[in-house]
């Protein structure tokens, strides 16, 4: 878009015509967010186990203690290794929300299929503090539809439509909620540009010039986003979403 340049005045008249489509915008978003809080709730009656650094933990344990949870579903399968950059990306952002979001209630954590010692491989590597618990060997992935079997790729439910999805792990969000007597409830869900809300890196560069500046072929993250270990790094991401050096970008991923 070319700018053009004007008075200071006329600047502040265009800001201000300006300001009232995001003052509209604003309430907007406090109505679909108390609509969000209101839509009816899913009683969860199977029981998932995790496992965590210490041990088997159920979905009630990942409460910590909280009336209410946000999972994150990051896409890490067994034998993976180098995590999904959109997913790597966003948990860039939790660290410093978990105190805030603690204090007010609510336990985070995310959650893979890849084994407990590859997913700690990968956040030790990344240096994140968040809690991250494997569903290895667990239905909880697929009954919450962001992973699924070869068979049911062509057909897959995600974001509350039929696909054909082109990996086995897709990312999402899942919120729940712990009554008093501990039955637990699932109350939100979330897929695809549904995360941008919790990006604070898009909410900056929607305020620059250039905004997000997505002009590569894929026109999304994946045309600049790396994992902060790898931007001096030369490769590129794939068509699965993850990081391949220079030497091997342009060769298909390996079998995992």
């Amino acid at each position: 878009m070319t700018q053009t340049t004007v008075s200071k005045e006329d600047w502040i008249a265009a800001r201000k015509a300006l300001l009232v489509k995001e003052k509209a915008l604003t309430r907007q978003r406090d109505a679909v967010a108390a609509e969000r809080r209101a839509l009816p709730r899913i009683k969860i009656e199977k029981t998932y186990v995790f496992d965590t650094p210490t041990g088997k933990q159920t979905l009630a344990d990942l409460f910590r203690g909280r009336s209410q949870l946000i999972v994150k579903h990051f896409m890490l399968a067994p034998g993976q290794i180098e995590g999904c950059v959109g997913c790597s990306f966003e948990a860039d952002h939790v660290d410093g929300v978990l105190q805030h979001l603690e204090r007010h209630d609510v336990a985070y954590v995310a959650v893979a299929r890849a084994p407990l010692p590859e997913i700690e491989a990968y956040k030790e590597r990344m240096g994140w503090n968040f809690h991250w618990v494997s569903s290895h060997g667990s239905d909880f992935n697929y009954d919450f539809d962001v992973s699924y079997t070869p068979e049911q790729l062509a057909s897959a439910f995600y974001n509350f439509e039929t696909i054909a999805s082109p990996l086995e792990d897709l990312s999402g969000h899942t919120v729940f909620q712990k009554d008093a007597d501990g039955t637990i409830y699932q109350t939100y869900s979330t897929f695809g540009r549904g995360a941008e809300e919790v990006l604070g890196t898009y909410m900056y560069l929607d305020l620059t010039p250039k905004g997000r500046n997505e002009t590569g072929p894929a026109g999304n993250l994946t045309d600049w986003v790396r994992p902060r270990d790898r931007y001096d790094t030369p490769g590129k991401t794939d068509m699965t979403g993850r990081w391949r050096e220079e030497a091997s970008c342009c060769h298909a991923p390996a079998a995992e």
